[in-house]
């Protein structure tokens, strides 16, 4: 072998030897995951600071370190919890969508709940009288009229009354990957959407809280007392399912992803499926047009015990073959909802008053009534998502 030839059989040896390596490391790659920590698992960050203090906390079913709820795993270490409050679906989240309660006495550790859905949403000077720390640890879905965004405001701005330390456990936000919608006009306010955001705001409680703080949405600009503790090894890349129902009706990655759009029909004569095995899968209404696919809801109690046209067979569409291969959404999509309307026998009947509150705006329902396509409705919105992201970036913890 001439020493041109013995060059290029090493020089190819040495090749294949990197390209094996290449092909072990990308395929170790694939099977290896970095695991994202909640920040409630990050128990060494914040514990340490409630020893020793009288502690108030706000959870619900979804406040979990694993399978063991958080409340169980601060009283194993002595963290004197002198309060509890649960927002809509109550501590345990055994409550119906809307079902108001007043106080109640947890059923695991026998410590009295108090209510923030119903008379009152915010907690007491009195509720508060003495506490030190109240701890917020609750998982959103990033959407505007998801009340639990509602239920963080309140409790930041009665902190804020009562000189009291609010700590927020961060969690990842399934709906984190877009911003899209229209932005809340300030007459459309209600428990369903108080803040100047649009439908999909694209950022994790913890810097939606950082948010509220920061642009002086508190009732006379006041400033909680915020500490964050962040999740870990999380970006908003991150593609993360929820290993706990965040609300009854929200049973499925599925339903999750589907409900910023499909919510938007609970405004509407039309049935998102609660009593079903499927709620914000689906869509449908008994006087729509038979297809190949109906539903009837049925009482469920616990998540729709009323449910919208309970034992009537409903016709419409199934929202579950709709997701792209990676089972997520990119945009809100009014489609559906322009779709059923334009099929829909009593157009009159077809919106109701809480329409305006969902949607944030007076002006969508009438888009949709004049018949504008969905391309010009969008760009209706485009101005002021543009101001709102420039808004949101100065509070990002994922960047």
């Amino acid at each position: 072998m001439n020493i041109r030839s013995l060059y290029w059989t090493k020089r190819f040896i040495y090749l294949n030897i990197l390209f094996s390596i290449l092909l072990n490391f990308c395929a170790l790659s694939q099977d290896y995951k970095i695991e994202i920590k909640p920040g409630a698992f990050r128990t060494e960050l914040y514990f340490p600071l409630l020893i020793n203090k009288n502690v108030a906390v706000v959870f619900n079913s979804t406040s979990t370190i694993g399978d063991r709820h958080l409340l169980d795993s601060m009283l194993d270490s002595g963290i004197n919890i002198t309060c509890a409050f649960a927002p809509e679906h109550g501590f345990r989240g055994t409550l119906d969508a809307g079902q108001e309660f007043d106080s109640e006495f947890d059923s695991e550790t026998g410590l009295r709940v108090r209510s923030l859905y119903g008379k009152n949403k915010k907690p007491s000077d009195e509720d508060l009288k003495g506490l030190d720390i109240v701890v917020f640890d609750i998982q959103d879905v990033g959407v505007r009229f998801y009340s639990y965004l509602s239920t963080l405001h309140y409790v930041m701005e009665a902190c804020a009354e009562n000189n009291i330390h609010l700590i927020v456990l961060d969690r990842p936000n399934p709906n984190v990957g877009y911003i899209d919608g229209p932005v809340l006009e300030k007459e459309c306010q209600s428990f369903v959407g108080i803040h100047q955001v649009p439908i999909v705001y694209g950022m994790t409680i913890g810097e939606f809280a950082l948010m509220i703080n920061g642009e002086g949405w508190l009732k006379d600009g006041l400033s909680c007392d915020l500490q964050i503790i962040p999740c870990e090894n999380y970006t908003h890349e991150s593609q993360y399912f929820l290993p706990v129902s965040p609300s009854p009706n929200l049973p499925t990655a599925n339903s999750i992803n589907l409900y910023p759009s499909l919510c938007l029909f609970e405004g509407t004569a039309i049935s998102v499926g609660r009593g079903t095995d499927f709620p914000f899968e689906v869509y449908g209404h008994p006087d729509l047009p038979e297809t190949d696919f109906s539903f009837t809801p049925e009482s469920r109690p616990g998540f729709a015990v009323h449910p919208k046209y309970k034992g009537e067979k409903c016709y419409g569409e199934d929202m579950r073959l709709s997701l792209s291969d990676e089972g997520r959404m990119d945009h809100l999509s009014l489609k559906e909802l322009i779709d059923c309307y334009n099929i829909f026998p009593e157009k009159a009947k077809f919106f109701n008053s809480y329409f305006e509150k969902l949607a944030g705006n007076k002006s969508l329902q009438k888009q949709i009534e004049s018949g504008k396509p969905e391309e010009e409705i969008r760009e209706s919105w485009q101005n002021d998502l543009e101001a709102f992201k420039q808004i949101r970036e100065k509070y990002l913890i994922y960047k």
